[in-house]
């Protein structure tokens, strides 16, 4: 059944978009040129912290861009991870907020970072980050809907 909901026309699968991994780590690349600059000029054993920040933003970037998340009408699943995959499942009736999060430069490369707040323990909010903005928060929440009639639950206050 599982199979079925992964397949079908309702399930999105999104990925942080290349640029906002670019705009994450570039801190990171401003360093590892600084230490580049720094062996240039002043002492040549700083190429060596320039290679570590460098395997250190290409592991960054890499990490970001692996990051997968899957919204279908029942739940929504973050893998993420490259070496040790993580799978973080939370069914779409806990769901109780949408935070939807756009800084300058998000806005102007069209992205978004939507915070979902649930109830459940082990995962009571949930980043969804540097996706294509969409009304991606409208499907979510008819899909909220939908599945807390189907199971039949009703918020108490």
């Amino acid at each position: 059944m599982e199979l079925e909901n992964l397949n079908s026309p309702q399930a999105i699968s999104l990925r942080p978009a290349a640029i906002f991994a670019l705009i994450k780590v570039f801190p990171l690349i401003i360093l590892t040129l600084g230490f580049l600059f720094l062996a240039w000029w002043i002492f040549p054993a700083f190429i060596w912290l320039s290679l570590i920040t460098l395997g250190m933003t290409l592991y960054r970037l890499t990490y970001i861009r692996k990051i997968n998340y899957l919204v279908t009408p029942e739940f929504v699943r973050i893998s993420r991870g490259i070496f040790f995959r993580r799978t973080d499942q939370v069914e779409l009736f806990r769901v109780k907020d949408y935070i939807l999060t756009q800084s300058f430069l998000l806005q102007v490369f069209r992205l978004m970072d939507l915070e979902l707040t649930s109830t459940d323990p082990v995962n009571p909010v949930i980043w969804l980050r540097g996706i294509p903005h969409s009304n991606l928060i409208d499907t979510i929440r008819e899909h909220v809907q939908e599945t807390r009639q189907h199971n039949r639950i009703y918020e108490i206050n």
